[in-house]
């Protein structure tokens, strides 16, 4: 695309400078000739075909149903011939990415900056949208350094006509959630565990799963993020839950906020099954023990265990599958559906078949490892927060 700088778009918009380029299109410093402010200008390829030109008027009418200090401000759309627009706030500063590039963030410094961000996904969640490309060049940082959440070419409302084949993976490979590569129906805990990974690459500063977009992407179904043990307990724990394997296991997006703001583990309200039935068999048993210390009848309570007993369901290892994951190489211009007749990458890996298992023993080992970080150090020593 090569728009001259001087060019007027909808008789209003000047621009001034490019800003950035991506798959669909090229982002515009422009100045706007009648409120007399700058804005930046999304300008999309002339002759889009259906598909994008439904990306470009979702992302419209996705960001202009918003507003939240922690989004991108939406103000104007249009067409200059045959090349559709949108009018954004500008940004003045830089991205996240250009940030991880000068070197790691301190815990002080990720706090803020992730509990920002998660509650700006609070909102977006409550308005039943679903970004998908939670990433660190999608988060814009201004001069003071409040952060942005941008680009919303594919996020889409649950319950919303997919705009994409089934199975077909959209989002950048580095930040996928594991059910996205599967090729499973997508929510909210996609973006949560995006972020979570977001955040992690801050305080390490490189990006947890490194290789060509397949390896990266199948690359989490292998093994859980590695998360630093020198890193403070909280945050340890509260990575390892936003990166679970299983959905269900991830926080809200307003429980991340407040773990981040007050440096306190979140309290899953999505617990598994298995962890409701341990929970309500423990209150039985307390219950039970009371009524026998107020009657004195021994027999209230549970007889002892049998020796030779079978181990619970619970006990017993977790079995094994083999499942394969047909994943489709994407260019860095995430936005940009794959050519037609694009190879596809199919990858056998062996997974848990019991997630909650596999999740369980990884927060125990990223909690261990949290504890013995923190015997290390003097007891007077603050916890990052």
């Amino acid at each position: 695309m090569s728009v001259p700088t001087s060019a007027v778009l909808g008789g209003r918009y000047r621009l001034e400078g490019l800003l950035g380029t991506g798959g669909m299109g090229e982002v515009h410093r422009a100045w706007d000739t009648r409120l007399r402010r700058f804005v930046a200008v999304k300008l999309f390829h002339a002759g889009l075909d259906a598909t994008a030109n439904r990306r470009f008027d979702s992302e419209v009418r996705t960001l202009a149903a918003l507003s939240h200090p922690g989004l991108v401000s939406v103000y104007d759309a249009g067409t200059d011939g045959s090349a559709p627009f949108v009018v954004l706030q500008l940004v003045n500063g830089r991205t996240l990415r250009d940030r991880i590039n000068d070197g790691p963030l301190s815990p002080d410094e990720v706090r803020p900056l992730g509990a920002h961000l998660a509650e700006a996904l609070a909102y977006v969640h409550a308005n039943e949208i679903v970004h998908r490309d939670v990433k660190p060049s999608n988060i814009l940082l201004d001069g003071e350094g409040t952060a942005y959440l941008a680009d919303f070419g594919l996020a889409r409302l649950t319950g919303a006509t997919r705009l994409t084949g089934t199975g077909e993976m959209m989002g950048t490979a580095a930040y996928l959630a594991p059910e996205q590569v599967r090729g499973k129906e997508v929510g909210f805990p996609v973006d949560v565990y995006a972020l979570g990974l977001v955040l992690l690459e801050c305080l390490t500063g490189r990006p947890e799963y490194q290789g060509t977009d397949v390896e990266s992407a199948v690359a989490r179904l292998h093994r859980p993020p590695n998360v630093p043990r020198d890193l403070p307990e909280d945050l340890v724990r509260l990575l390892t839950r936003m990166t679970a394997l299983t959905p269900r296991r991830r926080p809200t997006a307003a429980q991340c906020a407040q773990t981040l703001r007050k440096g306190v583990a979140p309290l899953r309200d999505t617990r598994t099954r298995r962890g409701i039935l341990a929970a309500t068999a423990v209150t039985a048993l307390a219950l039970t023990g009371g009524a026998w210390l107020l009657t004195g009848d021994p027999t209230t309570s549970a007889p002892p265990p049998q020796p030779g007993a079978t181990p619970s369901a619970s006990e017993q290892p977790a079995a094994t599958s083999t499942t394969a994951v047909t994943t489709t190489p994407e260019d860095s211009a995430t936005e940009q559906a794959p050519a037609p007749g694009a190879p596809a990458v199919v990858t056998t890996v062996t997974v848990p078949t019991d997630d909650d298992a596999a999740e369980t023993t990884k927060e125990k080992k990223n909690q261990g490892q949290g504890r013995e970080k923190s015997a290390e150090h003097s007891p007077t020593k603050k916890n990052g927060g």
